[in-house]
């Protein structure tokens, strides 16, 4: 496994930052081609289970992870479950006033790597404009 930790700067303080990237039923609208629900628990607490499929149509994959660290609005952590996705994923919020900083760390089989960061790096500037607009 390798680390992959990418960042991004989002034009809204912690608080929205936080509130829209654990927004889970909405996530699908920034993250590429990647719906999320919440399977147990309140998916606003450790514990929480999450599923997550990437892909189009009925071709991709299920994510399953359970939330190991619930922080807000500062981190989310998971442990990956899957089949095809192990390891561990963690998403900070770096309050800095009227902006914040957002960043994305998984642990990653390093050929998934290669497929895998296109995505994350396409998903992480659409995150910074729908964080921007979410609602307050």
């Amino acid at each position: 496994m390798t680390r992959l930790e990418l960042r991004v700067d989002v034009d809204a303080p912690a608080e929205r930052t936080w509130a829209a990237l654990t927004d889970w039923a909405r996530q699908g609208e920034w993250m590429l081609l990647t719906r999320v629900r919440v399977t147990s628990g309140d998916g606003a607490s450790a514990g929480s289970e999450l599923s997550a499929f990437t892909g189009l149509g009925p071709l991709g994959f299920t994510d399953t992870m359970r939330v190991t660290a619930w922080e807000p609005p500062l981190r989310c952590a998971v442990e990956h479950t899957g089949r095809l996705v192990r390891g561990t994923g963690e998403f900070r919020v770096v309050p800095r006033g009227a902006v914040s900083g957002f960043v994305w760390a998984e642990d990653v089989n390093p050929l998934l790597n290669l497929a895998f960061l296109p995505g994350v790096k396409l998903s992480l500037r659409r995150f910074a404009a729908y964080a921007r607009e979410y609602p307050a």
